[in-house]
């Protein structure tokens, strides 16, 4: 009872901050990206964190679901909501057809294989310029503000949309976590052969979370085409614009945890805003430096993420005031 009156209070503090930031300001756009790969993690977390499977491919989902939701608003004028279910069927769909054949892969080789996934569909995203602008990439057709239609000329309804994305993500993560399957998935993530010898399907398991992953990244794609208004393949399947940001906020907040992913976003994504304006003057490839540098000492300092590493303060202050 005391964690969920603690998550509405932050819920409801958070849902406020808008009204104290200028409503077209650059602030409040870092936030929502912020928001919305901090939802993003969440929906990796389900396999990276439960499981342990390091999935380096989550930007192949990403972009199918950026670009289902946009063609179907280009050349049918589908509201965005509708195409956002689109987006998730075919997110869940790719993820099945990729984890079929990689689930029983451990390790690097599955980091690997889900990697050359999302390369492939780069490649296919630039080579089919028919369907997908190719290079050029989609625009968003621009419309006047519009709830159904997912358009607003400030960001500050994006925030709150962008939150609530969160919230729904961070809820299916928690019922995942506290079901028969994530205590599963937890089996996996300790000992895959002791699983399998107490009858767990392991590989069953893992597809079914998987699936859900994929279906949630990619209906989260379309919050981002909405928001960005274009995108073209290399943003939306980047390796490292999406696949390692994702892993990489999970890891960096605390991998497997609730809050971890969230925490991390809020460190990560403002941090490479930071870096990129007030180190871009200087000479080429200083501020991913720096960023590079601060996120190695992250890592050093406290390998299991900064939920850790605040635990870790807390219990030593407390120590310090007991008598």
């Amino acid at each position: 009872m005391k964690r969920f009156l603690i998550a509405i209070a932050l819920i409801a503090g958070a849902a406020c901050v808008p009204f104290f930031l200028e409503p077209r300001g650059y602030a409040i756009r870092v936030l929502c990206i912020a928001l919305l790969f901090a939802a993003l993690a969440q929906a990796w977390n389900i396999v990276g964190g439960l499981a342990r499977q390091t999935s380096l491919g989550h930007a192949a989902f990403f972009g199918a679901g950026a670009y289902t939701s946009t063609l179907l608003l280009i050349n049918f004028g589908i509201s965005p909501w509708l195409g956002m279910i689109a987006a998730a069927v075919i997110g869940g769909i790719m993820a099945l057809l990729i984890a079929l054949p990689t689930m029983r892969l451990r390790g690097h080789y599955f980091a690997l294989a889900t990697l050359a996934f999302a390369e492939v569909m780069r490649v296919i995203g630039n080579s089919w310029s028919s369907v997908t602008g190719g290079p050029v990439g989609l625009s968003v057709p621009f419309r006047p503000d519009s709830l159904w239609m997912l358009q607003f000329k400030v960001a500050r309804p994006y925030f709150w949309i962008m939150l609530a994305a969160l919230i729904a993500v961070t809820a299916v993560f928690v019922a995942i976590s506290s079901s028969k399957i994530g205590y599963r998935l937890r089996a996996i993530r300790e000992n895959v052969d002791a699983a399998e010898a107490i009858g767990i399907d392991t590989a069953g398991t893992k597809i079914v979370a998987a699936v859900i992953s994929g279906a949630i990244t990619a209906s989260l794609g379309t919050l981002y085409a909405q928001f960005q208004f274009f995108f073209d393949p290399d943003t939306v399947f980047g390796l490292a614009s999406i696949s390692v940001r994702i892993a990489l906020i999970a890891i960096i907040g605390g991998i497997g945890t609730v809050a971890g992913p969230i925490i991390g976003a809020l460190f990560i994504i403002p941090l490479e805003e930071l870096a990129n304006t007030f180190l871009s003057g200087g000479a080429a490839g200083v501020s991913q430096l720096a960023y590079g540098l601060l996120l190695i000492a992250v890592i050093l300092l406290e390998p299991r993420g900064l939920i850790a590493l605040w635990r870790n303060v807390i219990n030593k202050l407390s120590r310090r005031a007991s008598p």
